[in-house]
């Protein structure tokens, strides 16, 4: 193979202590973005769009995360 595919670095940092990842969930539209949430503030920082469960893997492998709460 002459092209590898790298396997992505968070380009945004991510902190337990202060944030926990979520996706947002668009009732009418089914659009779905990646992040995390402020505990303090509640203010989203998006990371990535999410179009299909291979992009949620994607973002889960790239955090080390397990599970992610979902908000609409």
């Amino acid at each position: 193979m002459l092209f590898k595919k790298h396997a992505a670095k968070p380009s945004i940092p991510y902190d337990p202590e202060s944030q926990y990842p979520v996706i947002l969930a668009s009732i009418c539209t089914g659009e779905k973005a990646a992040g995390f949430r402020n505990k303090t503030d509640r203010k989203f920082t998006e990371v990535m769009l999410i179009r299909t469960e291979k992009d949620e893997q994607e973002f889960k492998k790239m955090y080390g995360l397990d599970e992610i709460r979902r908000e609409y």
